[in-house]
């Protein structure tokens, strides 16, 4: 018999009951939702109806509830922080929906809150579990692509969009948005610490003041780089995923991945720069062998990442995001906004 983990919800709009609320459904053997909380009424009697469980319009209130055990903050992004801190003082475990706060110097007033608390901070990048983003880290690590030197992520769309996510006094903007996903993934694939950044941050669609299109760049230690790119302004977009390699390259778009590399059999002998004159035509007289595969990503989904949370509290495992890897996301997404206007 398992010991389900007593929660309560503090949000109930797209992130608590558009997604936190149905992945829940599929653990009522490991979570039992007790109490809700939102600022809109009818929110509260929606919930109340779905889960006959407690509401409360205060986030204290539901914190300083007994029978929660586990707040799950589904609040807006600029509100991260405080509701946070408050359920880490009352000593609560806490679990943060993306992005873990707007700025890095907040990330680290949390990592210094939750070292004092008698409870646990658990940062929500789900999408460290995305089938697609976990097969194409398995073919890198595979060695078919030789040495991998630069990756390019992106995300795109184009919508003229005009909800607080658009505007930067309530965190919104794409950086914020799609951005600590995406930031998670680069920096996962560097396998390094970050050498160096360049970023780029536009307002290209979006009706606020918030950035809708970014792009950074991020050189490793290592040498490698990777290229991500979201954006809510480009009409034709790029593949999700292109990884470039010293022996070939993937391509992943939508629900397929397309692979092209040199056949491992094939025996390559070593090769020297000629410096006198070439002959009359172009091309090389080595006959190079190409594997060309199409592959469909693997079955899967990114809510696994309530059984390892599930795990962290109820059997001690240890959580996949560390508070550390989730505070370099910040670092990362404040260094890119820095001397700009967002």
């Amino acid at each position: 018999m398992t010991q389900s983990i007593k929660i309560g919800i503090v949000g109930l709009g797209r992130a608590g009951w558009g997604m936190h609320c149905p992945e829940l459904d599929e653990r009522t053997d490991s979570f039992e939702i007790v109490a809700a909380c939102d600022v809109i009424a009818s929110r509260r009697e929606r919930m109340a109806e779905r889960c006959g469980c407690k509401v409360y319009a205060d986030v204290a209130e539901l914190i300083a509830d007994p029978d929660v055990e586990l707040v799950d903050i589904a609040t807006r992004s600029c509100d991260h922080y405080a509701h946070a801190a408050l359920a880490l003082a009352a000593g609560k475990d806490a679990l943060l929906e993306k992005p873990m706060t707007v700025s890095y110097d907040e990330a680290v007033k949390l990592r210094e809150a939750a070292a004092q608390s008698s409870g646990h901070l658990f940062v929500r990048h789900n999408r460290r579990f995305d089938p697609d983003f976990l097969q194409v880290r398995e073919i890198i690590d595979s060695g078919i692509l030789g040495e991998v030197y630069e990756i390019q992520l992106a995300r795109h769309s184009y919508q003229r969009r005009d909800d607080w996510q658009t505007l930067k006094a309530y965190g919104g903007g794409q950086m914020l948005n799609w951005g600590p996903h995406i930031i998670d993934h680069a920096l996962r694939f560097l396998e390094s610490p970050v050498a160096d950044q360049y970023s780029d941050l536009r307002c290209v669609a979006a009706a606020g003041d918030a950035e809708d299109h970014l792009k950074i760049v991020l050189r490793g230690e290592n040498g490698r780089l990777v290229d991500l790119e979201i954006s809510g302004g480009v009409a034709l977009g790029s593949p999700t995923y292109r990884v470039f390699g010293t022996k070939g390259s993937l391509v992943l778009s939508g629900k397929e991945i397309t692979l092209r590399y040199l056949d491992p059999e094939q025996g390559l002998e070593p090769r020297t720069a000629n410096p006198g004159t070439p002959g009359e035509t172009f091309g090389q007289s080595e006959q190079l062998v190409w594997i060309d595969e199409t592959l469909p990503v693997k079955a899967g989904t990114n809510h696994v990442i309530w059984d390892h949370l599930y795990a962290a509290i109820r059997e001690g495992a240890t959580y996949p995001i560390s508070l550390d890897e989730a505070i370099e996301v910040m670092r990362v997404v404040s260094k890119a906004k820095e001397a700009t206007g967002f």
